[in-house]
């Protein structure tokens, strides 16, 4: 009966899909069941100050929304810790919360492998679902993830592949350095072995004769992690002259800026020409910053951004590093730039200016006179008025869609999924007519899975002038995919031979009672944002589906039919696809 009903539904879901996130003609999901509650925890004033304000403590449906944002999805523990201690208590303790490295992960496999066997990129797939759903220190779980599609580097590059402990590595580098300085996290990116060889920085030579260095790295450290192509305001609208953008780089930038990362390779004990070119490889060079080789890094003027590294007499690659990323750190656009994306990427596609202008404040100026504090910007994106306010969840372009990794996080968090090997045995997730479309570390290009000002052509959402950056990888396809996967995985797990199971202890005790199971699993998907058309729709769905009187298996599989499907219409709902 289950697979009939949900059968039954999917035509219909996969046209609501579509038109709820931009395929069609209107955008954002209904909110006509919701429940808005008094303002929210400690936020700023209506008037966007950043003083805080005291109020009373969040709601239940108002603490699962703040982890919506905040986390990889709410849990019955998280929802009543934010209900009880409030926001900014939830947040200073997370700051706090120690990190466990995928590396260290990574190593203990690696320790367990027989002659001849490697690690993979599966090993760290592992690790990545074991901290996401599991994982006490969920804001920098997210907020790494979220760096992670700024910083994109892909094991789709056939080099890159070959290193997953460096890979692991560097999502841990993401993660270290998710709470700390944007200026020691853009040199560590910088430095990262595994950016050396994504963007083609490692092993760059200086200028000589018709050589010239290479410059890939040069230009998307700009375009994409700090600037951007175009000159901005604070609050993240563009400079004009002339009626035209005004551009932020040109390309005498870019050369200039390459010369600067000359003379960078591997890690090691020497800096032989052998190591530069990396033979006599170091056991732990797949994690440990390139070191500099002073004899291939370029001594000539370098010029960019108004800046000037002088003629070097004897080369001083260290020297050179310091003015550039001294020079990209001050630049004014990159509070504004990882600003809006960081809110995109965790709260809603289309922020204000006046939002963006308030985190970009605090980018420039964390209140202490420091600058690029990742600490207070994260907490000024999840404590701003339009993250928590609930006026927000009638605004139809407030919000954003889920995309297929947190959809299915949301779903193993929710539901305390639990792994039979202890390891979290999943693989690539990139088909998306049998998977998500979608595997954390597997961007089809430096360009991450979707474009920040991404515009669905031909949709609502481009006639009200918004965008909508996950819709890039949202399509015919991966919506019925999506769609079948979770069919699927809902009542039977997922994962090699079923390694991921739920556990729907709490949803079985209240299938008797449909309209209990469907708000509760409302509360931990939608954060009780349901509109009572949808709730009703399910809640007749799940009666459909019969329970046999007395006890025995008959029974329990008629409540666990109701239970999977309770789960199943809310996650194909645009209701829940749309994040608000």
């Amino acid at each position: 009966m289950l697979k009939l009903a949900m059968r039954a539904t999917l035509a219909a879901v996969f046209l609501l899909s579509l038109a709820s996130c931009g395929g069609g003609g209107s955008s954002g999901s209904s909110t006509a069941g919701a429940n808005p509650g008094s303002p929210t925890g400690t936020t700023p004033p209506s008037g966007g100050s950043s003083d805080p304000v005291t109020v009373p403590a969040p709601t239940s449906a108002q603490a699962s929304r703040f982890l919506e944002q905040a986390s990889f999805g709410p849990t019955s523990a998280d929802i009543a810790a934010v209900s009880t201690g409030g926001y900014s208590a939830w947040l200073d303790a997370q700051f706090i919360k120690p990190q466990k490295l995928h590396r260290s992960y990574m190593d203990s496999i690696s320790a367990t492998l027989t002659t001849g066997q490697t690690l993979s990129q599966n090993n760290f797939f592992e690790s990545f679902w074991q901290q996401a759903v599991t994982g006490d220190d969920q804001l920098r779980q997210r907020v790494a993830f979220a760096l992670s599609q700024v910083f994109v580097v892909s094991f789709l590059d056939s080099t890159v592949a070959n290193f997953p402990r460096g890979v692991a590595s560097y999502y841990d580098m993401l993660g270290t350095n998710a709470f700390g300085n944007f200026r020691d996290l853009l040199q560590a990116v910088t430095l990262h072995p595994m950016m050396g060889i994504y963007l083609t920085s490692m092993r760059n030579q200086k200028e000589s004769g018709a050589r010239i260095p290479d410059q890939n790295y040069a230009r998307e450290v700009m375009q994409l992690c700090t600037i951007g192509l175009y000159q901005l305001n604070q609050d993240g609208t563009v400079k004009m002259a002339s009626g035209k953008a005004m551009e932020t780089y040109t390309n005498d930038d870019i050369s200039g800026l390459s010369k600067v990362f000359t003379g960078w390779s591997w890690a090691g004990p020497d800096k032989s020409d052998t190591r530069f070119f990396g033979g006599s490889p170091d056991v732990d060079r797949d994690w440990k910053p390139m070191q500099s080789y002073p004899k291939y890094h370029s001594t000539s003027v370098k010029s960019f951004l108004g800046a000037t590294v002088p003629a070097q007499g004897s080369a001083d690659p260290e020297a050179s590093l310091k003015v550039a990323m001294d020079t990209l750190f001050n630049h004014p656009n990159v509070g504004p730039f990882i600003g809006k994306q960081l809110i995109q990427r965790l709260v809603t596609s289309n922020p204000s200016p006046q939002y963006v202008s308030r985190v970009a404040a605090v980018f420039a100026n964390n209140g202490q006179g420091v600058r690029g504090d990742m600490k207070a910007v994260v907490k000024a994106i999840l404590m701003d008025s339009e993250a928590r306010d609930d006026s927000t969840l009638s605004n139809p372009s407030a919000g954003k869609l889920r995309e297929p990794v947190i959809r299915l996080a949301n779903w193993m968090r929710a539901f305390n999924a639990k792994s039979t090997s202890a390891r979290f045995l999943m693989g690539s997730l990139d088909d998306p007519l049998t998977a998500l479309g979608q595997t954390p570390m597997r961007s089809s290009s430096v360009f991450n899975f979707y474009r920040p000002g991404y515009v669905p052509p031909n949709s609502g959402i481009a006639a009200a002038g918004l965008v909508a950056p996950e819709m890039q990888i949202t399509g015919e396809t991966t919506v019925v995919g999506y769609l079948n996967f979770m069919r699927d995985v809902i009542p039977n797990g997922t994962g090699s031979a079923r390694d991921i199971k739920p556990d729907y202890t709490a949803e079985l005790a209240l299938a008797a009672t449909p309209d209990q199971l469907v708000d509760r699993v409302s509360l931990l998907l939608t954060a009780s944002q349901m509109s009572a058309t949808l709730r009703n729709q399910i809640i007749a769905a799940v009666s459909s589906a019969a329970v046999p009187a007395g006890t025995g298996t008959n029974v329990d599989t008629a409540k666990k039919n109701r239970v999977s499907l309770a789960v199943f219409l809310t996650m194909a709902s645009p209701e829940y696809l749309a994040q608000k």
